[in-house]
């Protein structure tokens, strides 16, 4: 029996110092032999615990084995018969806490490296179109029309299984472009702009119409839609409305939300400046308040914008951080620096009312709370002035309340998320569906497309009677 291999291929990537300067894509990708060398660890064990760890079940063991077989014909049609969105969950799922940790070789040494391998499949289907064959067929159709609201992740998924089902589908989308946050919150270093659009243009290729600038709740009501003739339709819309610190000062000039300076980097394309001439403010001192995916790219753009000194300011330790660890480790790198168990008391503002610092608390860590983490406890009389002339609050995001406000019959929890069976997504509401964020809250990408699939198979069901 051949000897297994316990240590994974690494990932190449950009220098920290030149990386730190650009927006180009940090992670570069496996070449051939590499993707190769890392699928070839893998030991096709019977029990499959890793697909049980993916939220859209993609047969792990099979594309993999392709790879390893140099099929990738084949491993393309494996991964993209359960995920359309194969080049964007490569780069930005947290496979390290779901099917990589469910990976056999996880106990003994590093598990295979399932993420890295799903990009490699995804961006040489792009780079091969022609040898990949098409794996886009077209069911009989079923003269159902189905309306999906949102093409993020669980929009984008929820749309491409229907169609795949044979229904006709409309993507409504309120932004002038299709993506959702995908677009608008993920930096260009992170998930480039073209392998969004060439997944979008994937779903669209199954027959999903897409109609932009489109707010549904204003532009059209969820009622409208369904007395249209949609027999069914889905919520995908998100959870794009910003929290804050609800702090003294925070009302200053210079303070964003992270969801407005990303907005304004990404999908207003400032980091293309002087081409696009998107007024975003960067400062010489940056700070960036909050410990998740959404800080780490804050903090890392303002960076590459020229900021001199960036500080991620997290009331928690290194620990408890929601971030991935590559995000965290990619940002230390660059030079971001963690101010760990420091939480902002009010920002302190100059003569013409911008922010001028924060004035902060360290924090020591007591019981665990409701999330299983350590809760963070001032230490009394330890605040000190943290300068900055930029601050981000990256504290997370809720629903916006456009649908649920103008929706009769949509029952919503305290939070303003929509209420929905967990397993397959149905509303109280006749005919309705929804998934992802406006339903749990800020969450992952992955388990906003698992919503998305199973909402699919639902109200495929629901359609066939």
């Amino acid at each position: 029996m051949a000897k297994i291999n316990l240590k994974r291929e690494p990932m190449p990537r950009q220098d920290p110092k030149l990386r730190a300067k650009n927006f180009n894509e940090v992670a570069l990708g496996y070449s051939a032999e590499q993707a190769k060398a890392e699928a070839s660890r893998c030991i096709q064990c019977p029990k499959r615990s890793c697909v049980e760890g993916c939220p859209v079940d993609i047969d792990i063991p099979g594309f993999i084995k392709a790879i390893r077989d140099d099929n990738m014909p084949e491993a393309v049609r494996i991964l993209k018969s359960k995920n359309s969105l194969p080049g964007i969950c490569g780069r930005v799922c947290p496979q390290e806490t779901q099917c990589e940790v469910s990976c056999a070789l996880d106990k003994k040494g590093a598990p295979i490296a399932i993420g890295r391998l799903e990009r490699y499949v995804a961006d040489w289907e792009r780079a091969n179109m022609d040898s990949a064959g098409s794996s886009i067929t077209h069911p009989k159709p079923t003269g159902k029309k189905v309306a999906v609201v949102g093409s993020g992740p669980a929009g984008l998924t929820a749309a491409a299984d229907l169609a795949k089902l044979g229904h006709n589908v409309t993507l409504f989308e309120a932004l002038h472009v299709a993506g959702g946050v995908l677009m608008y919150g993920i930096p260009e270093f992170r998930l480039p702009k073209k392998i969004v659009q060439a997944e979008v243009d994937y779903v669209a290729s199954l027959g999903v119409e897409i109609v932009l600038d489109t707010v549904v709740g204003k532009t059209v009501s969820v009622d409208e839609l369904l007395n249209d003739g949609y027999r069914a339709l889905f919520l995908g819309p998100g959870a794009g409305a910003p929290m804050f610190l609800n702090i003294p000062g925070e009302n200053l000039n210079g303070i964003y939300s992270a969801n407005e300076f990303l907005t304004r980097v990404n999908l207003m394309k400032a980091y293309q400046f002087p081409e696009y001439d998107t007024p975003v403010k960067v400062g010489q001192r940056v700070g960036v308040v909050g410990g998740g995916n959404v800080a780490m790219d804050a903090a890392r753009c303002a960076l590459r914008l020229g900021a001199e000194e960036v500080y991620i300011v997290y009331r928690r330790s290194e620990v408890e951080m929601p971030a991935r660890r590559e995000e965290v480790e990619n940002a230390k790198e660059e030079g971001i620096q963690f101010r760990l168990l420091t939480n902002p008391k009010q920002f302190i503002g100059n003569d013409q009312n911008w922010v001028a610092g924060m004035e902060c608390y360290e924090m020591e860590l007591g019981e665990p709370d409701a999330s299983g983490r350590r809760r963070p406890i001032a230490i009394p009389g330890s605040e000190f002035i943290l300068k900055v002339d930029v601050a981000i609050a990256a504290l997370g995001t809720r629903p916006n309340p456009i649908i649920p406000s103008t929706t009769e019959g949509l029952e919503t929890s305290r939070w303003g998320t929509i209420i929905a069976d967990e397993v397959t997504g149905k509303t109280v509401k006749p005919a309705v569906w929804a998934g992802g964020d406006i339903v749990t809250g800020a969450a992952t990408v992955i388990s906003a497309m698992g919503a998305g699939k199973r909402a699919a198979a639902d109200i495929d069901a629901h359609l066939r009677g």
